[in-house]
């Protein structure tokens, strides 16, 4: 029979740990390996259903002061990113943050826009600070650190580092099959800028995967992201500049979704229409994806479980576990939407303007 609870107490104000534990009928050890989540403890599911359920009804909030004090730690991680905007790094930060939190963890994060000196001297700041580990997001880090480490979209293999992968590889098979399937031969490809994480390890495998399904992976086809965007912007001008050289294509691979938006924005502006004219396939499935006009074909990286599983490991490792992985490969998914339709091959460029706009970069027929 289950101890009687105390009356009395409001929940309109937080309440302390003995409080809660008098009115529980428990001891604050109880109450406290609780909250805390602390393994190994044998204490009953309807105890640890009664005290999340108390803990909640009157608003208990553990001291995260006193609790490092006691344990002579400070519950506190450090977050590496290259920029603080909406899109691929926000998402798996939620996914960091969300677990970070339910595990009775703080975070302090630090933005380095890709800047070599700011990646060498951030973590020391960090671990100045207090950090017990540290996640890096898309940050090329060179060396092992002085604490643990997890990397999403690491791809350097690097002692005391467990990187949080994609599986490249099978991301370029979901969008040139697709692609193949639908009867392009003639892609634009967009290459990802030197300094993102991924961009070697996915331009790699499309490399590879078209190869297999015998599409060329034409120079003239080719585009090189070089600036450091977070908007459409991004892919903008490099559609713009193949349709201003006249190159023929049915379809395009952008590198992430916002250079996918632009370049959607470029070939409007070109009086082409998507898919009819040109199909395009993004990556990431951001927010954005399922909502712009039209909804955006993409390879979805699972970016909030990305950012939970980082920090899981991470915090594994921190509490001592031995067998954690040097590497952890995520599935991705293509989301087949709105931009991506059969191939329709129209007369070979001309070169001719309607409308003031080029239309030279449409569908062609295959020579």
């Amino acid at each position: 029979m289950a101890p009687r609870q105390k009356s009395g107490l409001k929940s309109d104000r937080p309440v302390s740990l003995k409080i809660l534990a008098d009115y529980l009928g428990l001891c604050p050890a109880t109450v406290s390996v609780v909250l805390n989540n602390v393994p190994g403890r044998s204490i009953p599911q309807e105890t640890r259903e009664r005290v999340r359920t108390a803990a909640r009804k009157f608003n208990y909030q553990p001291s995260l002061i006193a609790r490092s004090l006691r344990k002579q730690r400070s519950f506190t991680i450090g977050v590496l990113v290259p920029e603080l905007s909406d899109g691929y790094h926000t998402h798996v930060m939620a996914g960091i943050g969300d677990h970070l939190m339910s595990e009775g963890y703080f975070y302090f994060s630090a933005h380095h826009r890709h800047k070599p000196d700011m990646i060498e001297e951030y973590p020391r700041i960090l671990a100045a600070r207090g950090a017990e580990g540290m996640i890096a997001i898309d940050t090329a880090l060179s060396h092992s650190l002085a604490m643990p480490v997890v990397s999403v979209a690491g791809h350097k293999a690097i002692p005391g580092v467990t990187n949080v992968t994609l599986d490249h590889r099978h991301a370029a098979e979901l969008s040139l099959r697709h692609l193949h399937e639908l009867g392009h031969r003639h892609i634009a490809f967009m290459r990802g800028q030197p300094f993102s994480a991924d961009s070697d390890e996915r331009w790699r495998y499309l490399v590879t995967v078209a190869r297999e399904l015998e599409i060329e992976v034409r120079p003239e086809l080719t585009v090189q992201l070089e600036r450091d965007l977070t908007t459409p912007e991004l892919g903008y001008p490099v559609v713009q500049q193949l349709l201003q050289q006249n190159r023929r294509f049915t379809a395009i691979i952008s590198f992430n979704d916002i250079a996918a938006i632009g370049a959607i924005r470029a070939l409007r502006d070109a009086n082409l229409k998507v898919p009819e004219d040109v199909s395009i396939v993004g990556f990431d499935d951001i927010s954005v994806a399922a909502y712009y006009e039209p909804r955006l074909t993409t390879i979805r990286q699972p970016l909030r479980s990305m950012g939970e599983t980082a920090a899981r490991i991470l915090l594994q490792r921190i509490q001592g576990f031995k067998d954690y992985p040097e590497e952890f490969a995520v599935p991705p998914e293509l989301i087949i939407r709105d931009t991506t339709a059969p191939a329709r091959p129209v007369a070979p460029a001309t070169g001719a303007r309607r409308n003031g706009k080029s239309r030279s970069a449409g569908r062609a027929r295959a020579k």
